[in-house]
């Protein structure tokens, strides 16, 4: 497939431009050799427009000069335009033989210098600006100048000539084109050349010999837009059945000439719920609008269906409680439109697994083998031959399809792979991954990487339980990162997560100005609340304190002591010191009301 998939050359991107800030605009260079105009923005009001060479310069006039990798786009609002531009980038491996990178510094550039502007926009521009700063961290960003990483390797096959004689913006997958709305004003100014397609998810390589033969593994994310967001703030689903946390990851291996796929999702489940955080550990679940969650849930599958096939939904939530309540309202919503191309599992994974005993997946494996083997997956020969499709996907969920999660997939995908490479001649019938420890233990921290990733974008830490990911065991150090993340996330969810949900929301073409941002002067109610947030927050450590002794001890085999509870203890108390000291503050600030829908 190498170079199939190459932008029309009349398009080709632009890889590297000079960036010149005179004082009434910014002018954007080529230095790569495609073009012979520059872009001239002006810093007044964003205006656009090529023009053939730089302004003249004197010797008083000494404009700032840096290089940047791409224009990621225009965010146009009231008080003014905003360019998104990238100024830092680690190539990171390729896709089907092209160079992918990942945004590594990003930077916002205004253009609202206007002298006319009011005393209610200089308002509205302070409150703006706070969440262009969380903007500019947003992590996870990946693009390529040259393939569609928005497709699947499976669909990139698929198209004809004429689509790929394409713009690359134009090629794009909508659902997992994350600059889909800052591309619009470049799209109205038909510049081409701009328009550089990002995705939000993780891209990872892994190069290994197994015997003789040499294996590429490649681990893509691709984030869904529809209901992007953080942990708390973004539930369930829209009712147009955008699910929120759906990310498809793809996990591709070359090796002997062929290249084989494998691509599975991972989502909310999928109706109308929510969890306002309200400073408890483990706010209450509420379903919204009851009556319309099959009609969503019908939705979100035949969405589903038409972009991969046949789909198995796993769902690994507990019975009971109030996740219990959720798989009810989901087993029910489902259970009307199930067909020999929809089924859906359910397997508690905490009753069966407990915290430690993760090998026990392999019970979830013989309910789902069946289905694994019928729709196969993705395979080129030699020639680049399509000799299989995958025509079936696994849709898997825990509450946040973080943790529970990314060690199921982690399962799947090990099992597509012993499969695939048996079939390409690289393993023995009865091979399976560990029986090559180096290999093993870079395709295990392969996965953990992928979930840390989508945990981080998602909930601000990395993914629970990753410690089995990446070592194939549970550890004692492994449940005090846990114990820290748990607590980190617990901050986040109540302090922080307001002004990062509303950064999303304004990238997205989302936000909706609130009505008030002002800080009140702490009111006796405040600070009865601030002390109630101390007791919730020591009885959260002593709580996760005791999970871990008693994880520690049904594990039987780790050897803790007075060290580990230290630890645990320092670690803890440092974490929940610094989010005090900082409560008051921020949850005035942030936290508002979950938006709904």
């Amino acid at each position: 497939m190498d170079g199939a998939n190459d932008a029309n050359p009349s398009c080709k991107l632009h890889t590297r431009l000079r960036l010149w800030e005179f004082a009434d605009r910014y002018i954007f260079e080529p230095i790569d050799g495609l073009a012979d105009f520059y872009l001239s923005v002006s810093r007044a009001n964003g205006s656009m427009n090529l023009v053939e060479e730089l302004p003249p310069r004197s010797p008083s006039m000494n404009p700032k000069v840096r290089t940047v990798y791409g224009v990621i786009g225009v965010l146009k609002l009231a008080v003014g335009s905003y360019f998104l531009v990238i100024t830092d980038r680690d190539c990171v491996g390729s896709y089907l033989g092209h160079a992918i990178f990942k945004v590594t510094g990003l930077k916002v550039l205004s253009c609202n210098n206007s002298p006319n502007t009011s005393s209610e926009q200089k308002k509205m521009e302070s409150e703006i600006s706070e969440l262009l700063d969380a903007a500019e961290r947003t992590m996870g960003l990946y693009f390529s100048y040259d393939i569609n990483l928005t497709l699947n390797s499976q669909k990139l096959c698929d198209i004809d000539d004429e689509f790929k004689s394409r713009p690359l913006w134009r090629q794009a997958e909508p659902r997992f084109l994350w600059n889909s709305y800052l591309l619009e004003p470049l799209i109205e100014n038909k510049l081409d050349q701009y328009l550089l397609p990002v995705i939000q998810g993780s891209f990872q390589n892994i190069h290994a010999e197994v015997g003789s033969e040499k294996v590429d593994v490649t681990l893509v994310a691709r984030r869904c837009t529809g209901r992007i967001g953080t942990r708390m703030w973004k539930r369930g689903a829209d009712p147009e059945g955008y699910a929120a946390n759906f990310v498809e990851s793809e996990q591709i291996v070359q090796s002997k000439g062929y290249t084989a796929s494998y691509v599975q999702v991972r989502g909310s489940m999928p109706f109308l719920w929510e969890q306002i955080v309200d400073l408890t550990y483990k706010p209450s679940f509420d379903v919204v609008r009851q009556e319309e969650a099959p009609r969503v849930v019908e939705r979100h599958f035949n969405d589903l269906q038409k972009k991969y096939g046949a789909v198995l939904a796993v769902d690994l939530v507990n019975t009971t409680g109030g996740e219990g309540r959720l798989r009810e309202r989901y087993a029910k919503s489902i259970e009307p439109i199930l067909n020999d191309d929809l089924r859906y599992v359910h397997f508690d994974f905490h009753r069966i697994c407990g915290h430690i005993h993760f090998e026990r997946l392999s019970q979830l494996y013989e309910q789902i083998e069946d289905y694994l083997k019928k729709h196969g997956y993705f395979l080129l020969n030699e020639k680049g031959e399509k000799i299989q499709e995958q025509d079936g996907t696994i849709r898997t969920n825990c509450i946040d399809c973080l943790d529970r999660t990314n060690v199921t997939q982690s399962m799947i995908g090990r099992r597509i792979l012993e499969n695939q490479l048996q079939r390409i001649g690289v393993f023995s019938v009865n091979d399976t991954i560990t029986k090559y420890p180096a290999f093993d233990a870079s395709y295990k921290v392969l996965w953990a990487n992928h979930g840390d990733a989508i945990s981080i974008q998602y909930s601000g830490t990395p993914a629970l339980k990753g410690d089995f990911v990446r070592y194939g065991k549970r550890s004692a150090q492994g449940i005090l990162n846990d114990l820290q993340y748990s607590l980190a996330r617990y901050y986040l969810n109540n302090f922080a997560d307001g002004t990062k949900q509303d950064a999303m929301d304004l990238l997205q073409g989302r936000y909706v100005t609130s009505v008030s941002r002002d800080m009140a002067a702490p009111t006796k109610a405040g600070y009865l609340e601030s002390y109630a947030s101390v007791r919730i927050a020591f009885a959260l450590v002593s709580g996760a304190l005791l999970f871990m002794m008693m994880s520690l001890r049904q594990g039987g085999n780790f050897s803790y002591s007075s060290v580990h509870i230290q630890t645990a203890i320092f670690q803890s108390t440092s974490l929940l010191s610094w989010s005090l000291g900082r409560a008051l503050r921020h949850r005035r600030l942030h936290a508002k009301e979950a938006p709904q829908g």
